[in-house]
């Protein structure tokens, strides 16, 4: 299981399922549901619809990750 990058959490949609989420932590599927049931997911866990969801601004808040990326900025010399 690959763990998604910073710049592929960023493309996620508002709101993702629990095991996409769960891959964010290097989590499988079962232990994503069972960590969600137990109260115990990293982030809060909505249910919309009857859906166990994961909104993207808490993954990347939790994983330190800012809305864009880092850009290196130089400064020009007149």
């Amino acid at each position: 299981m690959d763990v998604p990058t910073p710049e592929e959490i960023r493309r996620f949609k508002a709101t993702v399922d629990v095991p996409t989420a769960g891959r964010c932590w290097g989590l499988g599927r079962d232990a994503s549901y069972a960590l969600a049931r137990a109260g115990r997911f990293p982030v809060p866990v909505l249910e919309l619809a009857g859906r166990l969801r994961v909104t993207r601004a808490a993954i990347m808040s939790a994983l330190g990750i800012p809305d864009t990326p880092d850009t290196v900025t130089t400064k020009r010399s007149s």
